[in-house]
This record gives structure tokens, C-alpha cells and sequence, in this order.
């Protein structure tokens, strides 16, 4: 099992998006809380099951997506732990009502006789399950470091099925890593999977793509932009219109697909 030997991962994607992972420890009661296990992590963020391949995209190799319904529309039930103050769950909210104004994902509040759901809570740091599941599943929000509008929307991008932009297989040409700078035994987190791209281009302005000291062990960066290293990236504070396009395309969103 992995676990975090130090109390806080910077991962900054600009100053009011990813701003840490840090090791918290709450003893909460939540009626619909999936269980209390802290999950094995790979890039900092994503829970893995057991048994899964560090280095396998379950998107791709088992099929990950929500249900469409009838009426063209995924609905996916959410539950907010009630540990959140008003406050953090007003910013958890508009995280989940931005996504019906740009795609066919509407996030709704859980129901009794649901079988899949979300459960939101504040657990150590930020993290999802690639894709969904089945039954609940966790999304941890951490009060101390998660709660910004462009973390809930990377985080809920992993629940819908998506990875970091740092591990698409055409990273090679676009990010040089710096593996020398890579905190030891973290350079997995840099691996290159079969990522869902849906045809768009790679995109430094990505709410999934990392900042340039990630994992960094030394203070020096363990990703540059090429061949520009002027190149900005990894200050995202919300889904950039890549992100959008890729969503509406995995999940056949019609009326919202770019041309």
C-alpha cells in the first residue's frame, strides 16, 4: 500500500485550484460513507483498487462510463458528507452545477434506492476513482486544502473517467519530465497510460495537467513545456474548453460537442 511519508504534496495548479494534499485525521460519522480504507494513490490523486495496474487506465481496459438515459442526459447521485460548513458545501455545489451549463452530466443528490453514488467527503487530501465504480464510491474533498472551485472539477473529471494530461501517451512532445528531480518512488505518478484524448489536442491550460514542481524532491521542476519552456501550464482554476470538449465527446453529449 502506498502511503504518504510526508504531511504535505504541493500541487499547485494556480493559487485558488490545487493547492495541497495534506494528512488530515477525522473521526466523523457518515451514514454513507463507502468505508473508512485510505486507497492506494498513484499521481497524487487517484484511487486504485488493490488489485488494479498501477500503469493501467481502467477507462480503457474494463469501461468506466455513467449511465445515459433516455433523455440524453447522465445523471450521477451525489452525497456531501455533513461534517462540510455551509460555506465548503456551497463551493462543492457550484463545482457539481457547472458541469450542466457545458455538457449532458447532471449531478443530483442522492436518493434512497440509488446503487451508485458519490460520496463527498473530507478524508487525507484530495483524491477519486478514475471512472465509475460501481456502488459508492469515494471523492475526498480535504477541508484543510481541497476546497477550490478548480480541485472539485479535477477531482470529479477523474470520477467521470478521465486522467491527468501528463500521462497521455503523446506527453513525449509536449512535457520533458525531469526524472532526477522526482521525489523517490514517485516516478509511477509520471508514467504514460492510453488516456481517453477523444481526439483533442494536448493542453498545458488543462484542469487535469500538474504544475511544473510536482513530486519534486529538490525544489527544481519535474516538468517543462517543449519546445517553448516560456510556455504557462498547469494554472488552471477551472475545465478549460479541451476539458469540456473531451467530456461532451466521451460521453456522446450532442448538443454541447464542438464541431
Amino acid at each position: 500500500m502506498l502511503v504518504f511519508s510526508w504531511s504535505v504534496v504541493i500541487l499547485l495548479l494556480g493559487s485558488s485550484s490545487w493547492a495541497e494534499i495534506a494528512t488530515i485525521e477525522e473521526d466523523t460519522s457518515r451514514e454513507l460513507s463507502v468505508n473508512l480504507h485510505h486507497p492506494d494513490l498513484i499521481g497524487g490523486d487517484i484511487a486504485i483498487k488493490p488489485e488494479a495496474s498501477r500503469n493501467a487506465d481502467p477507462c480503457t481496459s474494463r469501461g468506466c462510463l455513467w449511465q445515459k438515459w433516455s433523455d440524453g442526459k447522465v445523471y450521477i447521485p451525489y452525497y456531501i458528507a455533513n461534517h462540510y460548513s455551509s460555506r465548503e458545501v456551497s463551493i462543492i455545489t457550484r463545482g457539481l452545477e457547472s458541469f450542466s451549463s457545458v455538457s449532458c452530466i447532471r449531478f443530483r443528490p442522492y436518493q434512497n434506492g440509488d446503487h451508485e453514488w458519490l460520496s463527498i467527503e473530507s478524508r487525507n487530501g484530495c483524491y477519486s476513482y478514475v471512472g465509475r465504480q460501481g456502488g459508492g464510491q469515494t471523492v475526498s474533498l480535504s477541508r484543510q486544502g481541497c476546497l477550490y472551485h478548480g480541485t472539485v472539477q479535477h477531482e470529479l473529471l477523474h470520477a467521470l473517467g478521465f486522467n491527468h494530461e501528463q500521462t497521455r501517451s503523446d506527453r513525449d512532445n509536449h512535457i520533458k519530465v525531469y526524472w532526477e528531480n522526482i521525489i523517490d518512488g514517485m516516478a509511477y505518478n509520471f508514467d504514460k497510460i492510453k488516456t481517453l484524448n477523444q481526439g483533442t489536442p494536448y493542453d498545458y491550460n488543462s484542469v487535469m495537467q500538474y504544475e511544473k514542481y510536482a513530486f519534486s524532491k529538490n525544489n527544481r521542476p519535474t516538468m517543462m513545456p517543449i519546445p517553448n519552456s516560456n510556455v504557462s501550464f498547469g494554472q488552471a482554476t477551472q475545465m478549460s474548453q479541451n476539458d469540456i470538449d473531451r467530456l461532451n465527446r466521451l460521453y456522446n453529449c450532442c448538443k454541447y460537442s464542438a464541431a
